[in-house]
């Protein structure tokens, strides 16, 4: 696989370097942990990228929000600088991405970002309401991908595909008749980031929940915060959207994917994937551009 630069599959004036206008904080309940934690996003000097600050620890220590951090991805993706951690920032990362942020400093009072609604709606509406500034530096020159790249366990996978235009794919197949076998397609534009993906909730299995606690996950975890369905269907309706299950996994495909930094223009295109293979196509990406 080759990499190399082209400043192409762009929308209008994403050449600049941005970041938020004002400081805006959200608090919440973590997933997984239970805990409430409030986050602080404030702007960012160009070419600082996003970085988790733990405001809670001693010398409030920096987590990049890059591949070289990622410690585990059950379930939700984790960062760590040394015994610093972050886990559940996918959202977040995905709400800065699709909105076109580069630069941001987000500072955390706990372990994970809360899940809010369950999904990046929240996010989004407080960054449009921050307002988004241009900054004076230009962007790195946009990567594109010359040959595929692909990631696979049994049948799931993630791939990287040669494209002019950037674009997110993503397909899921469910033996439960309320999800069934959904598709979805984005090509990168904040505006339809903000209605299209971000108000798509994360989602359950209803026969999962004790096994998911006894193993001390989704302590946080509601129907007020997720979508859960059964044998018998969602047990907390309405969906925002028909499809709202693999939209909502185009959501975490790009908050993981923002870890590359700047989007490599491609066609990233996932089928039954996970956190764990979203992270091992970044590394792949990366480790071709070495």
């Amino acid at each position: 696989m080759q990499v190399k630069e082209l400043e192409a599959g762009r929308p209008s004036g994403y050449i600049w370097q941005t970041t938020i206008a004002a400081p805006f904080s959200c608090f919440g309940v973590g997933l997984h942990s239970g805990e409430q934690t409030t986050v602080r996003v404030l702007p960012a000097d160009p070419g600082a990228g996003k970085v988790f600050v733990r405001v809670d620890l001693p010398d409030a220590p920096v987590i990049p929000a890059r591949i070289e951090s990622v410690r585990q991805t059950v379930l939700s993706t984790e960062l760590v600088n040394d015994d610093a951690s972050v886990r559940t920032v996918e959202h977040l990362l995905a709400s800065l991405a699709g909105m076109g942020i580069d630069n941001a400093r987000i500072e955390i009072d706990g372990s994970e970002v809360p899940l809010l609604d369950g999904s990046a709606r929240s996010w989004v509406s407080a960054i449009a309401s921050a307002g988004i500034t241009t900054q004076s530096a230009p962007r790195v020159a946009a990567l594109t991908i010359s040959e595929p790249a692909i990631v696979r366990h049994k049948d799931a996978f993630v791939v990287a595909m040669p494209s002019e235009e950037l674009r997110f794919s993503y397909g899921i197949d469910f033996e439960l008749d309320a999800i069934g076998n959904q598709w979805h397609s984005w090509e990168f534009d904040p505006a339809t980031f903000a209605t299209e993906i971000a108000p798509a909730r994360t989602f359950g299995f209803a026969d999962q929940i004790e096994q998911l606690r006894a193993s001390g996950l989704i302590k946080g975890g509601s129907l007020e915060n997720a979508l859960v369905c059964s044998a018998d269907g969602w047990i907390n309706p309405p969906l925002r959207f028909s499809n709202e299950p693999v939209r909502h996994k185009l959501l975490d495909l790009i908050g993981d994917l923002s870890l590359l930094g700047d989007f490599p223009v491609a066609h990233y295109l996932a089928y039954k994937a996970s956190h764990g293979l979203h992270t091992e196509l970044v590394r792949q990406l990366i480790a071709a551009q070495s």
